[in-house]
């Protein structure tokens, strides 16, 4: 009888170390299902069921269950139904902003913005803030022109620089949000057709007078095509006077041009030195081949009474004509013969 009771104490103790064993495991088991079971059942009474075993495969796929849970709850009560688990695990694994991108398509449906599932996923994934694009949608954005605080100078024809600050009023172009240009490119394109339309004036006062000729001449040109934004407005928001740029040119273009008569004066004077020097080394040349040959004449003189073809009497005859000579030459020049003899 006494074994029979200690066998039955030990089975029961066998069970009760059991059963604690079991109630560990369960506890263990609870604990870790306890957030799947509490994602199911929220999705459960917000009227979008889901498999408990796909939020279990969610977990291990490396996916926030959480993070899916909430954006199906939220884009079903917001009417996108369309969207669905898979569509926002793939948009996750592809490396995009699930939370974002579902609070953007509720706005942008609450707002009757055309966006479907497909093209927000597009605009996520090239990096552009969706959020903020649907925002510039519905509230347009005032970009100033230029950006960094300084002026568009442009030059009227009558050569007078004005300098133009603006502000340009945008929203987002949904549809050419992918692969449309930035703001940089609308500074940029406003900013060349401020300057065109300045240029195209005959003055600067018509400029001055009429501010809204320019801003109408630059939306005319079309300067948001293939952006991603839409051109509301330009204003011009101040405008002043620079230079006399037309009066600078033409006084540089006289200074170079007196430059180069100079230059022309300078050549020419430095050939008529050339040419003086010239003419002098020539006179030197025939003043010595005139003394050359006066040295001759003794000679010939010399040579012609050796050889008989020249008397006395003919030697005095020349001398004779050479004093007379010389005494009509004192005759002619009497004042250049006072001055000597002073």
């Amino acid at each position: 009888m006494n074994q029979t009771i200690l066998l039955a104490a030990e089975i029961g103790m066998e069970y009760y170390f059991l059963f604690i064993i079991l109630a560990i495991i369960l506890i263990i088991l609870l604990s870790i299902m306890g957030k799947f079971i509490s994602l199911w059942f929220q999705a459960y009474v917000s009227g979008t069921p889901m498999s408990i075993f796909n939020i279990i495969g969610m977990s291990l796929r490396k996916i926030p269950p959480r993070v899916i849970v909430n954006a199906r709850i939220n884009s079903f009560k917001a009417g996108l139904k369309q969207i669905t688990v898979s569509d926002l695990e793939t948009h996750y694994l592809a490396g995009g902003h699930v939370t974002e991108v579902v609070t953007a398509l509720i706005a942008a449906d609450k707002a009757n913005i055309p966006l479907d599932w497909r093209r927000a996923t597009a605009i996520d994934l090239a990096g552009r803030d969706l959020r903020d694009a649907v925002a510039t949608s519905v509230n347009p954005k005032v970009i100033d022109c230029p950006s960094h605080g300084s002026y568009i100078t442009g030059v009227a024809k009558d050569g007078i620089q004005i300098n133009v600050r603006a502000r340009v009023t945008v929203r987002t172009n949904i549809a050419q949000l992918v692969g449309g240009a930035t703001e940089e490119t609308i500074i940029a394109r406003v900013g060349e057709g401020i300057v065109s339309a300045i240029g195209g004036s005959e003055t600067h006062l018509q400029v001055l007078e009429s501010p809204q000729r320019i801003s109408k001449l630059v939306l005319d040109k079309g300067l948001d095509s293939s952006t991603a934004f839409q051109i509301l407005s330009i204003d011009i928001v101040e405008m002043n006077l620079g230079e006399n740029i037309g009066a600078k040119l033409r006084a540089d273009k006289a200074e170079s041009d007196k430059r180069i008569a100079q230059a022309e004066a300078e050549k020419r004077r430095a050939m008529a030195v050339a040419m003086e020097q010239e003419n002098i080394a020539k006179v030197q040349d025939m003043k010595a081949k005139l003394i050359e040959a006066q040295a001759q004449v003794p000679q010939a003189m010399a040579e012609a009474f050796r050889s008989g073809k020249l008397g006395i009497l003919d030697y005095w005859r020349i001398q004779n004509m050479q004093a007379d000579t010389d005494m009509r030459n004192s005759i002619a020049r009497p004042e250049d013969d006072s001055r000597r003899g002073g």
